[in-house]
């Protein structure tokens, strides 16, 4: 099956229920890039970092990530992935939810993680796929969703990804 990247440039919702905002970003994502009249599939992926409902989103600068890091410090967060596939005439929708425990960090940890730079435009200011797995304590459920894409959801969806 052969496929195109588009990235999208919809605005992404920020604040409100954590499951609905990444719902609503997926499918801005997806409408956004689909083509006018087309037939083919757009999938469209949003993922989320919560704690206590609060969203804790791509960090604007160094200052917000060691803020959100420093938040995550010590707990167990969620973090949520909405996936949206649109075919003619449907749109099919799945929610993934994973628990994340970070360790305790400390100064030096959050400055070494911050000066990797790998915290630019990662939802909650880490990636579990690189350095940021130094962070991590324990996870409980889907890994891929933490990375940011949550196969085996996306597959309950949409199975004609592995052909006939």
């Amino acid at each position: 099956m052969s496929f195109t990247v588009r990235a999208s440039s919809a605005p992404e919702l920020e604040h409100g229920d954590p499951e609905q905002v990444t719902v609503e970003n997926a499918l801005r994502k997806a409408v956004a890039v689909r083509s006018p009249g087309s037939h083919e599939a757009v999938l469209g992926c949003d993922t989320i970092v919560t704690l206590d409902g609060a969203i804790y989103g791509k960090p604007s600068g160094a200052g917000a990530a060691r803020e959100t890091l420093g938040a995550l410090s010590d707990r167990t967060h969620e973090v949520l992935s909405a996936v949206v596939v649109l075919l003619p005439g449907e749109e099919r929708t799945a929610l993934a939810r994973t628990s994340v425990t970070f360790r305790a960090l400390t100064g030096s940890l959050l400055d070494w993680y911050l000066a990797t730079g790998e915290w630019r435009g990662r939802a909650g200011g880490y990636a579990i796929q690189g350095a940021g797995a130094a962070l991590v304590r324990a996870v409980a459920g889907d890994y891929e969703n933490v990375v940011g894409l949550p196969v085996a959801r996306l597959l309950d969806i949409y199975p004609e990804l592995l052909g006939p």
